[in-house]
């Protein structure tokens, strides 16, 4: 089983605290987040923008494996995931969606990878973990 973790503070209130958040490689040192960041569209780091980029990265790595599964030279595949979150949902904020939006180039026919890239939008682990609808487009380069 591989483990990995990642770590939050969070000091004061919530609109006028702020946290900073660390991950076990250290690529993510004492990044700030706060609500400002989170809600109100201030700039910088946010929950919802780093399950996008878990998901994206996680979902490019998925497919790539589903690709050479099938023995096809895979030339590139890029993701990217916006994560929605409903700031108004009964019981507090919830994540109702994540949209993937995809290039690949691969020696195949499109109608193969359009076929892996489905199965790699409900298969990747992230995908899995999200509860919320996850909806994609492909451009077949």
């Amino acid at each position: 089983m591989i483990k990995k973790f990642a770590n939050a503070t969070w000091t004061g209130g919530l609109k006028d605290g702020s946290g900073t958040l660390n991950t076990e490689s250290g690529v993510l040192a004492d990044v700030p987040y706060s609500f400002a960041k989170r809600f109100e569209g201030e700039k910088g780091s946010n929950p919802e923008e780093l399950i996008g980029a878990a998901h994206s990265a996680c979902y490019a790595m998925f497919l790539t494996a589903l690709i050479s599964g099938e023995k096809i030279a895979a030339g590139h595949v890029k993701a990217s995931s916006t994560v929605s979150l409903d700031p108004d949902t009964d019981g507090g904020p919830t994540v109702t969606a994540a949209h993937l939006v995809v290039e690949v180039k691969a020696d195949a026919p499109e109608a193969k990878l359009r076929e892996l890239a489905e199965k790699a939008k409900t298969g990747c682990p992230i995908s899995k973990l999200l509860k919320a609808e996850i909806t994609m487009e492909l451009t077949v380069a």
